[in-house]
């Protein structure tokens, strides 16, 4: 990062990290000015009055959004214009296309970080009100499950931790986790019908048998209840090519279509799903089992499909056989029938 004097701390701690400084919210105010007047240079000084700042501040600020990519036009002497909307995921792109949801006026912008849930999970210990969402540019120890690490180039994809404070159960926390997958597939259909995504139980998206999606979910609870639950979520999304490792097993949303897509379109798109599915899990009495038939319905891994279960350095093989009444997966085996609790589901190819 070239300049980090637009970057605010996101809580007042000195032992704060580089990686979690919260992008500072006048670049997203500075943005919302540009974009009410497409047509028309902007001066330094008018764009000073309307954040409350000093012209010289408006440069850096502005000299922080071309860092970000945003197509700035023009410099302090003449004024500025915004070129083309940023892909950016901040909060004056994507509020608008959020009103009504729980994450409304609880978004929270990176330029980088090492990882949005270990952020969000540290603002939930901290009292962080349910519907916060921390959304980044990039991610230096981006996290999948177990000790998987998440690749997180910049501005390319979605990396967005969301927090939770249902009043449920620990046993509940895995439908939570089969529904933001639904929630993501909703999106993607939503944006572009013609993408149909494949769900493999129990945290991954795929496209062509290639993985474009996974989630992490973590949880603080007691014996009987959740404290806070958070749900991130990483898509793979403009990324035009993959590090040699991870080539034949991934794959993002333009590399399945040929297009680039609007992370900003598809990030609102998300957030708006996540929260139609939260809302019904919180308030209807169904919500389990029409999470558990959906999700089976979506997926081509749930019911018929040969495969190897690994964990722990152990494994076993069998034909899925539907998921049981919590969300796990039932697994026919040469043993007769086991249920799945946890582990990685690979095809036995």
């Amino acid at each position: 990062m070239a300049d980090n004097s637009a970057i605010k701390r996101r809580h007042a701690n000195p032992d704060a990290s580089h990686a979690e400084l919260e992008t500072d919210s006048r670049l997203s105010r500075i943005v919302a000015v540009l974009l009410h007047h497409p047509t028309v240079v902007i001066s330094g000084t008018k764009l000073a009055q309307e954040i409350r700042t000093s012209r010289s501040e408006v440069w850096r600020l502005v000299q922080q959004l071309r860092g970000l990519g945003a197509d700035v036009a023009g410099h302090p002497a003449t004024g500025y214009q915004l070129r083309a909307v940023p892909d950016l995921l901040l909060g004056e792109l994507i509020g608008p296309l959020i009103r009504g949801t729980i994450f409304e006026n609880h978004l929270h912008h990176f330029y980088k970080i090492g990882s949005t849930n270990t952020a969000a999970l540290a603002a939930a210990a901290e009292g962080a009100p349910e519907g916060s969402a921390f959304l980044a540019e990039e991610q230096t120890a981006g996290r999948g499950r177990g000790a998987h690490a998440w690749h997180s180039a910049r501005s390319t994809g979605i990396y967005c931790s969301v927090v939770f404070r249902p009043r449920v159960p620990p046993s509940e926390v895995l439908v939570l986790s089969l529904a933001a997958g639904l929630a993501v597939r909703t999106a993607i259909r939503q944006v572009n019908a013609s993408v149909d995504p494949d769900l493999k139980w129990p945290n991954d998206l795929l496209i062509g048998g290639k993985k474009f999606c996974g989630i992490l979910t973590e949880m603080n609870a007691e014996a009987t209840r959740v404290r806070h639950i958070v749900v991130g979520i990483g898509i793979n999304v403009n990324q035009a090519r993959f590090p040699e490792e991870l080539g034949r097993q991934a794959t993002s949303l333009r590399l399945a279509t040929g297009s680039e897509w609007s992370r900003v379109e598809l990030a609102g798109a998300l957030l708006k799903s996540l929260d139609q599915e939260y809302r019904a899990i919180v308030t209807e009495g169904d919500a389990r089992s029409s999470i558990l038939r959906r999700f089976a319905e979506q997926s081509s891994w749930v019911e018929g499909k040969a495969v190897r279960i690994e964990e722990n350095g152990s494994s076993s093989e069998g034909t899925t056989a539907g998921l049981d009444e919590r969300g796990f997966l039932r697994l026919n085996t040469a043993a007769g029938m086991q249920t799945v609790l946890s582990g990685t589901v690979r095809a036995n190819d």
